[in-house]
């Protein structure tokens, strides 16, 4: 068995879930959060039973109550609607989904087409292109360029939701660029280094394997992507599950090598019972594959350090 190394938790994740854990010891239950705080349905359940009240839109927290923002991000119209609620916010989103949005915001002041990589309806490119709805127009793979409209060739940039394809988003850029020439790069590569570096190990450990298995939930895009990317790179099988219990003992017919990695919205513990899983059914010969290190932290968010470093009364 190859174990796909780095896997699970980014930075960004870790400091969202720890956001909400580090409210609920300090504030006490209820704490409410916005959306998922992460796309991982354990973990969600995991926050649920230690008083996190999860809810889909702002106007379903009680006025003055106290609110988190997933690491997804929120347009500034939920923003302003948390304040005319009174309420008060935490904000988790991501630093590296923060900086998409600050170049949303340059680029349309200074009035480019921005043409927004990323999946219709995902909260993050919701949030993204509510930060310039006149500028952003999404681009959902590379099926859809043959549709897209410009005011002016010459100002056009392109942005990517940060859990994509690295490989399917190239792919969307050659061909925005074959239409529009003088389409800009951003500042800095949109797609995050966690799902960079796990498509990576993905990469490296699918042409060995029978069966990759990935850890991860069906709202995780970048779980899902890592899906896609096995199979595209010789897997002779890919499946996701959420935990241990979803795989299927069909799966291993005729497998001699099996692959496993796990999204980055994914807790360890939940790879440790699948290979826990497969060990008991003769997979226990494991090699950990590394391909790269990670070592980036985020601070909490500030709104949240600020209280807990407040002298108590």
């Amino acid at each position: 068995m190859l174990l796909a190394a780095p896997r699970g938790y980014c930075a960004g994740v870790d400091r969202a879930v720890v956001a909400v854990e580090k409210a609920l010891e300090h504030y006490g239950a209820p704490v409410y959060v916005r959306k998922e705080i992460v796309h991982n349905k354990y973990v969600v359940q995991t926050l649920s039973e230690r008083g996190a009240v999860f809810v889909d839109e702002t106007d379903q927290v009680p006025e003055g109550a106290r609110v988190i923002f997933s690491a997804h991000g929120v347009s500034p119209a939920v923003h302003a609607q948390a304040s005319a609620r009174q309420l008060q916010t935490i904000d988790a989103t991501c630093p590296l989904v923060t900086k998409v949005h600050k170049e949303a915001i340059r680029f349309a002041r200074d009035d480019y087409d921005i043409l927004l990589i990323g999946h219709e309806g995902h909260e993050e490119v919701e949030g993204t292109a509510g930060e310039a709805p006149e500028h952003v127009q999404l681009v959902d793979g590379p099926d859809a360029v043959d549709s897209v409209t410009v005011r002016d060739p010459s100002k056009v940039v392109w942005l990517s939701q940060t859990t994509l394809s690295v490989d399917e988003t190239m792919e969307t850029v050659r061909r925005l660029r074959e239409r529009f020439p003088q389409l800009q790069d951003p500042p800095s590569d949109d797609i995050c280094y966690a799902t960079q570096n796990r498509q990576v190990a993905v990469k490296k450990i699918a042409p060995q394997v029978d069966l990759m298995i990935v850890v991860g939930s069906a709202n995780s895009s970048n779980s899902v992507r890592l899906v896609e990317v096995a199979l595209e790179n010789g897997a002779g099988a890919a499946n996701r599950v959420d935990m241990a219990s979803e795989i299927s003992e069909e799966w291993l017919d005729g497998v001699s090598s099996v692959g496993v990695t796990s999204g980055a919205s994914v807790p360890e513990i939940l790879v440790q019972d699948v290979l826990q899983w497969l060990a008991e059914r003769g997979y226990g010969d494991v090699e950990e594959v590394r391909t790269a290190e990670e070592d980036l932290l985020f601070s909490l968010p500030r709104e949240l350090r600020k209280d807990l470093q407040a002298p108590r009364r």
